[in-house]
């Protein structure tokens, strides 16, 4: 590191109050090396993210950006496909000097995973940016690549001393879930992760907790003496979490297959809301306390049974969904007609602590349903009616709290309220709060923070090896069922709300599932 750069490093603006959050935290000098440049993920979410980043002024001016895989492109190439990705995907406008100050920065290296002497010419390209680009030896590294492919290019980094840390400098690795496909290959993948890398070092991308609206869980719950007397089992009916989608796998099928919808979403996505919903006030918004509350509440986690009655698992068949006719699962293109791959998922769980005892919580997921909508619904207990006669309160249903995560972000609250009339008849209203309508500022794209937060080492919203291995020790139980079944998954039409037995697993509380 020149005199320059550490005397810089060193210094601090004066005229700045850490206090002050209306300056954003910049990212001093790094550069991102991302492996699995060619996918969709890349091109539709991490280049349009980082464009945004440096047009927002949130990246160091020397910022750099290397593209790893096997095709041969030259540095210019590569500046072609990240412009193309930017102009179609970014959130913000286009802005040439923005471009042209970034494209500076750009590096692609040609090669297959396993291949040394494309690893020592990354090395060699990585030493080339800190002294053309002043990158300062800080780097991370983005494997935007299929989880069998992990341990390979692990290993690479470490034999190429792309991942060997130095005094102040720092290297980082960012990876994609699926985190392992159980328990015990989880732990598998955190041994080979950490033999390479430190776990401070380690960012798991969950690109949920990146959003704005998830985050506002947080806010909504601790900085609000409106909702915390009562967020606990003595005003709690049920909670009711959910991502639906609308799409079905498109040509996904290679990867889907085997996986499932448990497994790619129940198992980091929603069971990481369940923490957020249900974990106690953290002494801080430090990485350490906000995780120590999330692993509490997850250790407290367990399934109720009998899992025969209390879990629900189907597979989508052809339908008419938003006025077009749409393939069944099994006629989806490169899908083994065979498969028992579920496309829904539903489970109940209980959080065995003192605030939630009795209270479940339901965890749905699909494919191919009514609508493309995430959101947690906590449902609270019916009022004693004792003034009104059934005939008051025949419309009135519970009155509830829903969070929507995506797509219009947003808290709903519902509540009775009289009708108009010379009657007293009680009925469900809503109060809705938007974030396009409340708020001027645009949502920056999860990406842009979770890519922000790896430059500036910041970990608070990536799980660590306890969170991803807790939550696989309570889905396996539930996959080992479903398994051992003779009937696979149960169909249900596309368009609808999933299989009749989720409708049945919660009919026999007495419950029914709210329809987004």
């Amino acid at each position: 590191m020149s005199a320059a750069t550490s005397a810089a490093a060193g210094w601090t603006n004066p005229l700045r109050d850490p206090r002050d959050k209306r300056l954003p935290r910049i990212a001093g000098p790094c550069s991102l090396v991302i492996f699995g440049v060619t996918g969709d993920l890349s091109r539709k979410k991490l280049m349009p993210a980082i464009y945004d980043l440096a047009n927002r002024g949130l990246l160091p001016p020397g910022f750099a950006l290397t593209g790893f895989a096997r095709r041969d492109w030259a540095d210019q190439d590569f500046e072609k496909v990240v412009h193309d990705a930017v102009k179609e995907h970014s959130r913000t406008p286009f802005r040439q000097s923005v471009w042209d100050r970034l494209a500076e920065g750009f590096r692609f290296v040609s090669g297959s995973f396993d291949d040394d002497d494309a690893f020592d010419r990354l090395e060699q390209t990585v030493e080339a940016l800190d002294r053309e680009r002043g990158t300062g030896g800080n780097h991370a590294f983005y494997l935007s690549i299929p989880p069998g492919a992990f341990p390979v290019v692990l290993k690479q980094l470490a034999r190429s001393g792309l991942a060997r840390q130095d005094g102040d400098r720092w290297r980082r690795v960012v990876i994609e879930k699926p985190f392992g496909h159980d328990l015990r290959s989880a732990i598998e993948l955190n041994g080979i992760v950490n033999d390479v890398f430190p776990e401070d070092s380690v960012f798991r991308i969950d690109h949920y907790l990146g959003k704005e609206t998830v985050q506002n869980i947080l806010a909504l719950r601790f900085a609000n003496q409106l909702f915390e007397p009562i967020w606990n089992s003595h005003y709690v009916d049920s909670v009711q979490i959910t991502m639906a989608e609308d799409i079905g796998l498109g040509g996904r099928a290679g990867y889907y297959d085997g996986i499932g919808a448990a497994r790619d979403v129940i198992q980091n996505h929603l069971l990481q809301l369940l923490a957020f919903t249900a974990m106690e006030e953290p002494v801080s918004f430090s990485s350490d306390e906000l995780r120590a509350e999330k692993i509490k509440v997850l250790n407290a986690t367990k399934l109720v049974g009998p899992l025969a009655e209390t879990t629900a698992h189907g597979q989508y068949t052809g339908g008419w969904q938003g006025g077009e006719l749409v393939r069944g699962l099994t006629e989806e293109e490169g899908f083994d007609p065979n498969s028992r791959t579920e496309t829904f998922a539903a489970i109940t769980c209980e959080v065995d602590t003192r605030r939630w005892a009795g209270v479940p919580f339901y965890l749905r997921t699909g494919k191919r349903l009514g609508r493309r909508v995430t959101e947690i619904a906590v449902i609270f207990k019916r009022a004693p009616h004792l003034p009104f006669d059934a005939t008051m309160t025949e419309e009135l249903g519970q009155n509830a709290l829903v969070i929507r995560v995506q797509p219009d972000e947003g808290v709903t609250m519902r509540f009775g309220s009289k009708v108009p009339g010379s009657q007293m008849e009680v009925r469900d209203v809503t109060m809705d709060f938007g974030y396009g309508t409340s708020f001027t500022e645009a949502s920056p794209e999860a990406y842009e923070r979770l890519i922000l937060d790896v430059l500036l080492g910041e970990p608070s919203l990536f799980p660590v090896n306890a969170e991803v291995e807790r939550s696989w020790e309570i889905l396996d139980p539930v996959i080992e069922h479903w398994h051992s079944l003779e009937h696979g998954p149960d169909p249900y039409p596309a368009g609808s709300w999933g299989p009749e037995s989720a409708n049945a697993m919660l009919a026999r509380t007495g419950r029914t599932w709210r329809r987004p």
